[in-house]
């Protein structure tokens, strides 16, 4: 059992991680010495997960480990870019082996499938927090951007909306749901796998790009707003995972899929002049992006259609997660 800070970084977070050339120094240092390749820049995103906020006590300390660092990974496929480092910086009201073993392994198994390396970070005493910074590179000129969509581009999401949201109502006793569904759910919620090789396979094909982390509405009006566009959404074409569409009404799913968060999936327009490429480069994916809609040009606005007619969607439920509008939310879904 560790009896200090730095046994308990040596014990839980120095060994048993992945390594790679590109570290000269690592953990253990005052800080990190690493290398950028040649020709690449460097994308840098961070993110914080707080108890009581984005998890609770009953989570498990392995999907928190797991997801501290997916939700960061889940930045840089939106940005197009791979892996390579992540820092954490853990604060923990008390020691507990137990629960330190879980969200270590949980850390340790992500970062081993994508390869990133843990270069370092800090460890405090205080209530559960936790934030990764996690640094990706791109070729030089290559990131993708929110600021690209015109009018006319398509609109596609990489896979299934309002996953996460169900598991969360689900568990909280909002909707009722069966105990197979509830569990396929909860991996939704608990272990996202972040959309990485697709978001370099879309390099130079998308015109903008983000991941779908507060709502797929709250994500869309990012990249409406730094486009300075317009989109119309096709409701009826939204994906829907089977558990989706069999515990909800074909309203409430829609209502799930525009406004519930923490997919962690990518959604990103397409020029008409790429689709063919794009379709070239999503031909044999064993998971296929699916078109949702078009851009406009009415910035800022959002139009819903339901088989090519307007979709009534109540205004008080068109958003996303806000920290600072939904101060007591016990997740970002």
């Amino acid at each position: 059992m560790a009896a200090g800070e730095f046994d308990l970084i040596a014990t839980y977070f120095t060994h048993r991680y992945p390594t790679r050339g590109d570290v000269d120094t690592g953990v253990g240092d005052d800080g990190a010495v690493l290398q950028v390749p040649a020709n690449s820049e460097l994308v840098v995103v961070t993110d914080t997960l707080v108890e009581g906020v984005h998890f609770d006590h009953y989570t498990p300390a392995r999907a928190i480990g797991h997801k501290a660092v997916a939700v960061n990974l889940s930045d840089l496929a939106a940005m197009g870019a791979e892996p390579a480092w992540i820092s954490l910086a853990l604060t923990l009201p008390t020691f507990d082996d137990e629960w330190l073993t879980g969200f270590a392994n949980g850390l340790r198994e992500i970062c081993d499938y994508y390869q990133c390396q843990l270069i370092g970070g800090d460890t405090t005493r205080g209530p559960l927090t936790i934030t990764v910074t996690a640094h990706g590179f791109v070729p030089t000129g290559k990131a993708l951007r929110r600021s690209g969509a015109k009018p006319g581009d398509w609109i596609y999401v990489s896979g299934a909306l309002g996953d996460a949201g169900l598991a969360l109502a689900g568990m909280q006793q909002r909707q009722k749901i069966t105990p197979d569904y509830q569990r396929r759910l909860n991996e939704r919620l608990f272990f996202p796998a972040p959309r990485v090789a697709l978001g370099q396979s879309l390099r130079g094909i998308a015109s903008s790009a983000i991941d779908v982390s507060d709502g797929l509405l709250a994500d869309l009006r990012h990249i409406l707003t730094a486009s300075q566009v317009g989109a119309r959404i096709d409701v009826d074409e939204l994906p829907l995972s089977l558990a989706l569409t069999e515990s909800l009404s074909e309203a409430d799913a829609f209502r799930y899929a525009l406004t519930s968060g923490e997919d962690f999936e990518l959604l990103f327009t397409v020029p008409e002049a790429q689709r063919g490429v794009f379709d070239t480069v999503i031909a044999h994916a064993a998971q296929k992006p699916v078109c949702i809609g078009r851009v406009t040009n009415d910035a800022g606005a959002i139009q819903l259609l339901y088989a090519g007619e307007p979709w009534s969607f109540p205004a008080d439920a068109a958003y996303g997660f806000d920290h600072f509008q939904q101060p007591t939310a016990e997740s970002e879904t």
